[in-house]
């Protein structure tokens, strides 16, 4: 296994609500940012066209250790590429009322697993595992310094390809039941991981992206 440093994940971007990630128990910071571990989740308020509804969901992420294609994208998605932070020993950020502690991991989802995989590898990552969850499902994994990225798409490219695009996170919380999440947190339920469990925020609690919780790793 290489021991070259991994890439970090430093930043994402989501269009959503402040408001809303107050209420699910966040400690939303300056200039909108929650803190999780060493990433920060930055808020900005959804675009929204003329007459259309407000456009939510990741816009970007901010990495180090790792090189974007040749139009600032990584698989489509908008990269910034900054350096480490200077000290990893940085003062920890601000506890969250409802016990969210890390990101356990960012799932980006591809029309063609193969051609996204192969990109990661080339921008640093390295593919870890690969599995098929069903004839219709190929996930890869690969790691940040911080948490897991994991692939998901079909086993062969979807026709009409595309980019890829951050579709979701999953956050780290001992406590699944924890009234600070508010009402709209799915009821825990065994994970796939053995001995961890997993919940789910819906679309009304309205942040932005599909958002879930899983207990700590044992």
């Amino acid at each position: 296994m290489s021991d070259a440093p991994r890439p970090r994940l430093l930043a994402l971007d989501l269009a959503a609500s402040p408001v809303a990630w107050r209420e699910a128990g966040f400690t939303v910071g300056e200039g909108d940012v929650v803190a999780i571990g060493a990433t920060a989740i930055r808020l900005a308020s959804p675009s929204r066209g003329e007459d259309e509804p407000a456009a939510d969901g990741f816009t970007a992420w901010t990495l180090s250790g790792a090189v974007p294609d040749g139009d600032g994208t990584l698989e489509g998605v908008p990269t910034t590429i900054a350096p480490p932070p200077q000290d990893a020993t940085t003062t920890p950020a601000t506890p969250h009322a409802n016990g969210v502690t890390a990101i356990d991991h960012v799932v980006l989802a591809t029309p063609d697993t193969t051609r996204t995989f192969e990109a990661l590898e080339a921008s640093g990552f390295a593919l870890r595992r690969v599995r098929d969850a069903g004839p219709d499902l190929r996930q890869g994994f690969f790691l940040f310094e911080e948490c897991v990225l994991e692939v998901v798409g079909p086993p062969e490219p979807r026709p009409g390809g595309g980019a890829a695009a951050i579709w979701g996170v999953t956050l780290v919380a001992p406590d699944l039941t924890s009234p600070a999440f508010g009402p709209h947190l799915s009821a825990p339920r065994p994970a796939v991981q053995p001995g961890r469990e997993i919940a789910v925020f819906d679309r009304a609690a309205g942040l932005g992206a599909r958002v879930a919780l899983m207990t700590p790793r044992g």
